[in-house]
């Protein structure tokens, strides 16, 4: 009988005689393989339908926002001085009030306007030499006189259609649009962009920049030769006086980030979801094995005594886990057809369509075989202990080791066991013998704690990290206080006395209790790579609850820096800042630094008098008690539309929807995968485990337990390990996920250097843990009531 002949019976028999377990593992392993196919698949789609959205739009390498009078000709000689620009334009841009843009749809009779949305709407016309606007087809889009094309996000957001009707006030007229399509933009497609673009034909834009009530700002954009001269012509600009720049300058890089950042972090919560799965796997695949080997170790011993080499042995028993490992790498990538095709819809709205390319296939294949090398990896490590097999203890005493370890082995576990008194322990006789036996056999039982830790990390990180940006407490992160209202007060002529009619408004509000005003000043400031023009946020930072990585909020002479600032700048706490005006130059001590997301994340507060005149500014208030925010914020826009209030829940809900409501699918699917992995690992364990443990079972029998003592001693030992996992999940989860996913994210740049979990805390103590608790106990209890129906002859033959 040849080598393959034995290995074709022993494979028929491993698969027929565990067939549970089989496929337990097959399940556990095509859902690990599922989302590793599918992270990979979602990077490389977002990456290809970024990269072509860019390509098509052509966005800008460096862009100057810039509202009021401009010298045209100092525009024109700064681009004559550099030869690295290749070319260079200047948009110009109305920009409406949400609450002068009203909705109809035709095909009901509904209606609405776009007052509840805090991005600034501008409309434009078509570019001609680069950024464009680009249609369905990829095309540059080219609307009619009285047409409009409308940005996705609002498309999705207020269900707007083709045919559908925008009515704008300009305050001199009411200008009718047809919808006549949607337009992707390269440049602000992302809700953490501050404004987003509408295409109107010359006329139209003519007509609303003629509006009384409408304002007018400008982008002055600039492509080079060479990417790499972004930041030497950022510096020269900026240190240029001559040029406008009173609003903010993005580069291409935060173009990228901003239109990637929240598809980016699905796909990388995915990619973390499976790791997490592939580890259990692992450890279930190792114990299997492991049960395997002790199950057949006379048989092996028997091999081994013929003269069959340990490597041949090894190799009959791994070819099971190579059909159960290539099988669900088959499942899995075939089930991840349809996973990339659900979570890559967001892509498909937002950026162009992207081509499949040879790299659409190999990503994911790659990320097939990285699982399946890492499963047999494993398999090989644990069949490495044939090699080591005793054969007359193998076939003497029914054990792997030697006579001289197993002996060893036992006398170390009747110590451990010696040392805990039976008299002692907490409960009844039934659960005293059970953590008796756990105590005993902890090695055995390792696997539920590892397992349940495991799977409260994939369901308790992904739903915190969602909660986080969807809290509203995320302003702090933002630089901003935790208020109730936000007021912006920017792009308009008139902002110190919007700011005086708001501050009216607010003072004559009952349900208003604490106003606090900041006026934003641009200043030039010298940087590491060059001068940077930077808007400081001046007035009362006191008692504004900002937090602080470092130092703490500015007193009189001094200014705090966000974590990005301070490395634009070369600062930290402590060192003196130069800040360059007009009237001339100031000095402020650096007192804190502080973590901000806006305005690509570089940011700068310095106390002192609120100024009069300055460029913007930004009014904070609370409530009071048992008053709507919402309501206040509704009547502050009636009376005051140029500046626009919004309660700061909803100021967060739209800056980060992007991240929250693509991080909400993954948050399900975890939850999901990690409950469902539980509850069929559980199983998977106690059958073996009660298969093990028939001998013990059946001694207790005759010695007078009932089924139900015995079953229920298994059902401690159970819930004892399951409660052990999930403490240990939680803690780490609070421990360790927030500096992980904080380091992701300071990575990315988006201007997190410390991250911190905002949830509610009952759910991440208390339900989630009680959910994972109540799905294993509940496994472990349909097992054991099984046992209850055996033959206890059955239980006696071990």
């Amino acid at each position: 009988m040849n080598d393959r002949h034995i290995g074709r019976r022993m494979l028929r028999r491993e698969l027929t005689r565990d067939t549970g377990v089989n496929l337990s593992l097959l399940i556990v392993l095509a859902l690990s393989a599922f989302l590793m196919a599918t992270g990979a698949a979602v990077l490389e789609r977002l990456a290809s339908a970024s990269g072509q959205l860019f390509e098509q739009t052509q966005p800008p390498h460096f862009l100057q926002m810039h509202s009021g009078d401009y010298d045209p000709k100092a525009l024109t000689d700064f681009v004559d001085a550099h030869p690295s620009i290749q070319s260079s334009m200047i948009e110009d841009m109305v920009d409406v009030d949400g609450m002068a843009v009203s909705w109809q749809r035709t095909t009901a009779d509904e209606s609405g306007s776009m007052a509840d949305s805090q991005i600034d709407n501008l409309f434009v016309r078509q570019n001609t030499d680069f950024d464009f606007l680009i249609d369905d087809t990829g095309s540059p889009a080219r609307p009619d006189a009285g047409e409009v094309f409308i940005p996705v996000a609002y498309q999705l957001r207020y269900g707007l259609n083709p045919g559908d009707t925008l009515t704008i006030d300009t305050g001199s007229t009411k200008v009718p649009l047809t919808i006549a399509g949607v337009i992707r933009d390269g440049q602000m497609a992302s809700s953490l962009s501050s404004s987003t673009r509408f295409l109107v034909s010359d006329k139209d834009w003519q007509t609303l920049k003629d509006g009384a009530n409408t304002t007018s700002e400008i982008i002055v954009a600039f492509r080079l030769h060479d990417t790499a001269e972004i930041p030497a012509l950022q510096s020269a600009y900026e240190a240029d006086s001559n040029v406008p720049q009173n609003g903010q300058a993005v580069t291409l890089s935060l173009i990228r980030l901003i239109n990637v950042i929240s598809d980016g972090i699905v796909a990388i919560a995915l990619m973390f979801v499976s790791l997490a799965l592939v580890v259990i796997a692992l450890i279930n695949v190792r114990f299997v094995i492991r049960r395997t080997l002790v199950k057949d170790v006379q048989q092996i011993g028997t091999m081994r005594a013929i003269g069959l080499p340990a490597s041949a042995i090894s190799s009959l028993y791994l070819t099971r886990y190579r059909l159960l490992t290539a099988l669900a790498c088959l499942i899995g990538g075939a089930a991840a057809i349809g996973g990339v095709a659900a979570l890559t819809r967001s892509l498909q709205a937002n950026y162009a369509h992207a081509e499949v390319t040879p790299w659409s296939i190999i990503i994911p294949i790659l990320a097939l075989v990285a699982v399946y090398v890492l499963v047999l990896t494993m398999c090989r490590a644990v069949l490495r202990a044939v090699r080591r097999v005793d054969v007359v203890s193998a076939l003497v005493h029914g054990s792997l080791l030697s006579g001289r370890k197993g002996a060893r082995v036992n006398r170390r576990r009747a110590r451990w066991v010696r040392r805990t008194n039976l008299e002692k322990l907490p409960g009844t006789i039934d659960q005293r013998l059970a953590l008796k036996s756990l105590l005993a056999e902890g090695k055995t039982w390792m696997l539920l704690p590892l397992v349940f830790a495991l799977a409260t990390l994939v369901i308790t990180i992904p739903l915190a990290v969602q909660s986080t940006f969807a809290s509203p407490q995320f302003i702090t992160y933002m630089g901003s206080p935790d208020r109730d209202l936000r007021s912006d007060i920017r792009f308009t002529d008139h902002t110190t006395e919007t700011r005086d009619d708001l501050l009216a408004a607010m003072e004559s509000e009952a349900g208003i209790a604490e106003v606090a005003v900041l006026g934003s000043v641009l200043y030039r400031i010298d940087g590491v790579e060059g001068p940077r023009s930077q808007l400081v946020d001046i007035g009362d930072h006191r008692g504004l609850g900002t937090r602080y990585l470092s130092g703490s909020a500015p007193s009189e002479g001094e200014i705090s820096v966000s974590d990005l600032a301070a490395e634009t700048y070369g600062v930290d706490v402590g060192d003196d800042l130069i800040l360059g005006s007009e009237t001339g130059e100031v000095t402020a001590r650096v007192s804190g630094v502080y973590q901000d997301v806006t305005n690509g994340g570089v940011t700068a507060k310095m106390q002192g008098q609120v100024p009069d005149e300055a460029d913007a500014y930004t009014v904070f208030a609370d409530v009071r008690d048992g008053e709507s925010a919402t309501e206040i914020a509704e009547a502050l826009n009636d009376d005051v539309p140029a500046a626009k209030t919004l309660p700061m829940d909803e100021y967060v809900q739209q800056t980060f929807s992007s991240i929250s409501d693509a991080l909400r699918s993954t948050a399900v699917i975890a939850i999901v995968f990690g409950l469902f992995v539980a509850v069929l690992i559980t199983t998977l364990f106690l059958r073996l485990v009660v298969v093990q443990e028939r001998g013990r079972s059946g001694i207790l029998r005759t010695l007078g337990f009932s089924p139900a003592e015995v079953s229920a001693q298994t059902s401690v030992k159970t819930i004892a390990g399951i409660v052990v996992g999930v403490i240990a999940g939680v803690l780490g989860a609070s421990l360790l996920g927030p500096p992980v996913v904080g380091a992701v994210l300071s990575v990315a740049g988006v201007g997190l250097a410390d991250f911190a979990f905002l949830v509610n805390p009952i759910l991440k103590w208390v339900v989630l843990p009680l959910i994972l608790v109540v799905a294993g106990g509940t496994a472990s209890f349909l097992v054991a009531r099984q046992r209850r129906t055996e033959n206890m002859s059955e239980w006696l033959k071990g």
